[in-house]
């Protein structure tokens, strides 16, 4: 089988060379977009991470694709429609990062509380002075989960080391695990109406696009916090802005943005043939939070450390071989 890894570093071009000489395999740095399929046309399989697109434009490129592995767990960026007309498995990573991302989430909540950054930036300078520093304690605040799988519970875990109240809601309650970590559901209106800090974790999904929107910032506590390290769609970032400037929220850590791709390389506006397909308010308003104190914001890290990143590629090349042998797994839609 010919295939075509994108976004690949040094270490993951070695990583891959173990599924020579059963397939054919090329790696590249390069993200997929029109241009770089156009270049591994013939590939059969492809994996990228989530800074790839994956549109209907891009995969048409390829004239005999059968395998999209991407080394994510999210798949919003793969036009899933597309796939299964043409055939294409998708599968995806669906366990490496539990631990990575809820660690990351409280590492945004402890630098927003204690005021890190600038703690930092003004030593740094030489000034000790600690005025405008005073930040809050974590223990017996109470914690709204939004998203209670193997991250968020994970999130939960962590939580109670703190001392903290847990509050959740999922579409589907794990009960038992409400049980066993301690803590309890409730329905969103109430968990955003309690909680002194709300964390995401949560799909991309059609039902969860915007979940959190003027009317949720309007339940949610004042002088909330919100972290998001799920996907930027899930807050109307707009709103999000609006929240912060009238104070209804004290800050947020995000790890996520919409439109990531045009924030790092904002010149792909202007390569497209019309900005039909751009929200430029958001692409706005994602400027707007990069430039409020009260706001963290990193390039979507969450996933980062070593252990992580091994077990992506490790479950990836599994999922390719599977595929190979007829024996797909981790198939989130099976063309």
């Amino acid at each position: 089988m010919r295939v075509a890894v994108f976004e690949t570093e040094e270490w993951e071009h070695r990583a891959c060379l173990r599924l020579q000489p059963e397939h054919q395999v090329v790696c590249t740095r390069d993200a997929l977009d029109e241009g770089t399929a156009s270049d591994h046309a013939d590939a059969e399989a492809v994996s990228t991470f989530v800074t790839s697109t994956l549109s209907a434009a891009v995969l048409a490129r390829f004239s005999d694709l059968k395998l999209i592995a991407t080394r994510s767990t999210g798949y919003d960026h793969i036009d899933l429609a597309y796939c299964r007309s043409r055939g294409i498995t998708v599968s995806n990573v669906p366990d490496y990062g539990d631990s990575t991302v809820a660690e990351h989430a409280f590492a945004l909540l402890l630098a927003v509380a204690r005021h890190l950054v600038e703690a930092v930036e003004r030593t740094r300078r030489g000034n000790f002075s600690q005025a405008g520093l005073r930040g809050f304690e974590l223990r017996d605040k109470t914690l709204g989960v939004i998203g209670t799988g193997r991250i968020g519970r994970r999130v939960v875990e962590i939580a109670k080391g703190f001392g903290m109240t847990v509050l959740a809601f999922d579409a589907h309650p794990n009960e038992e695990a409400a049980r066993q970590l301690g803590f309890r559901y409730a329905a969103l209106d109430a968990v955003l109406a309690a909680a002194d800090v709300v964390t995401l974790h949560v799909p991309a999904t059609p039902q969860t696009a915007g979940l959190l929107s003027d009317r949720a910032f309007g339940q949610m506590r004042p002088g909330a916090v919100l972290i998001n390290t799920a996907r930027g769609n899930i807050v109307d970032v707009p709103a999000l802005v609006r929240a912060l400037a009238d104070g209804r929220l004290k800050a947020a850590g995000l790890d996520v943005l919409p439109q990531e791709p045009l924030i790092r390389e904002e010149a792909q506006i202007f390569r497209a043939p019309s900005i039909g397909g751009y929200d430029l308010k958001a692409l706005v308003a994602n400027h707007v939070l990069l430039r409020f104190p009260n706001v963290i914001v990193t390039p979507h890290n969450a996933y980062n450390t070593d252990s992580a990143v091994r077990r992506i590629v490790e479950t990836t090349m599994e999922n390719i071989e599977a595929f190979a042998r007829g024996e797909p797994r981790n198939v989130v839609s099976d063309g």
